[in-house]
């Protein structure tokens, strides 16, 4: 068993970097080392929430749920995305946005890791790089069309 959570965190791991790697070259407020650290942190919470009190006992009265700690990773990420989210008054601008919403992802992909659930969490890396990319793409075909 511990080297199915090997893999899980591994996993974690390599597909948040993958966002991470794409946010670093955009140089964004939070890159590389930001995604791939909240992606496993995510995925180990969701394995020692799962695996990591079965020694201890339980009566009728009492039951483990797995998902409390999830949600508390969700909470948690709320608050570094709200770091990286800035209004900046004098320009009237809000800034990092995006980057809040991708760390967000990324812990929920790390949990989706954490959780065994390697499809979708690959599936869903595959749809925030593809949105990403759209989203840059899209970006630079509408500024070419204002600018003439």
């Amino acid at each position: 068993m511990e080297y199915e959570f090997l893999l899980r965190i591994f996993s974690a791991a390599f597909l948040g970097g993958l966002i991470g790697l794409e946010r670093e070259y955009r140089a964004k407020e939070a890159g590389f080392r930001t995604h791939f650290l909240v992606a496993l942190g995510s995925a180990l919470f969701m394995i020692v929430s799962a695996y990591g009190f079965s020694d201890v006992p339980m009566s009728d009265l009492h039951r483990w749920d797995v998902s409390r700690i999830a949600a508390q990773v969700v909470s948690g990420i709320g608050f570094i995305g709200a770091g990286t989210i800035i209004f900046r008054k004098s320009e009237n601008v809000v800034s990092g946005l995006t980057t809040a919403a991708g760390v967000w992802v990324t812990a929920a992909i790390g949990l989706a890791c954490g959780g065994g659930m390697y499809i979708l969490a690959i599936g869903s890396t595959v749809l925030v790089l593809l949105g990403l990319e759209a989203f840059n793409y899209f970006l630079h075909k509408f500024d070419k069309h204002r600018k003439e």
